[in-house]
């Protein structure tokens, strides 16, 4: 029970909540008769985070002068196109980007240093707008630059901490932007990488090809 009064007074409410009922569920186990005292907090209400196209021009105001402007516009632009996860972004590299079909590979494979929170690789993809800024930012990249890594994490968190919009935040644009045009739902799922265990359809029936989620995703993104 100090264990519990610690964890609630030192770890997230979502921490405490999950460990909680993993101790619980243990005592239940081994048949402890006091088990049952022990009382998780209710599941916090959680609140999407609006995030606005304003932010996204402010974000590209604030870096114009910056060295790495080149940089910092391609993975602001990337996101808010794919809606990939920021640890996602920060793991590509040159051979992930295939800027002539205007695809990108978000790929699990451990044994490289890449992972996705679902264990399964996908796909998705970007805009000609997105396509210009990375060529450009590629350029820069391959030239004198003096970059080791394409999205390096610890360096993009640096210059992103005072700005506008944090990288993480980007998926949520993508999100809500995908809901504005009308996109469908179980689509924005599979690009987003959700998990789909719990969808039946998306799981067993609806398979989808490269091909297919491209010509829904040109419909929704670059025809709106």
């Amino acid at each position: 029970m100090e264990y519990i009064q610690n964890l609630k007074d030192n770890y997230s409410l979502v921490t405490y909540r999950k460990r909680t009922y993993a101790i619980r569920k243990f005592l239940y186990f081994l048949k402890i008769d006091w088990a049952g005292n022990i009382q998780p907090p209710p599941e916090q209400v959680y609140k999407p985070i609006y995030v606005p196209k304003q932010s996204i021009k402010d974000a590209l105001e604030y870096f114009k002068n910056s060295p790495y402007y080149l940089q910092e516009k391609a993975i602001i632009l990337l996101g808010m196109d794919s809606g990939m996860r920021a640890e996602e972004l920060y793991q590509l590299t040159l051979d992930d980007i295939d800027l002539d079909y205007r695809i990108v590979y978000i790929k699990h494979e451990p044994n490289i240093g890449k992972t996705t929170k679902t264990k399964v690789s996908r796909v998705s993809f970007f805009t000609p707008n997105t396509r210009r800024a990375l060529q450009e930012y590629l350029d820069f990249y391959n030239n004198g630059s003096g970059l080791k890594e394409l999205f390096g994490q610890s360096h993009l968190m640096r210059l992103f901490r005072t700005s506008p919009i944090r990288v993480k935040l980007l998926r949520k644009y993508f999100s809500k932007e995908w809901d504005r045009r009308g996109g469908q739902t179980s689509i924005k799922k599979i690009i987003m990488g959700h998990s789909l265990k719990e969808d039946v359809d998306l799981s067993n029936y609806n398979a989808q090809s490269t091909e297919d989620l491209k010509r829904i995703y040109e419909k929704v993104m670059t025809n709106s």
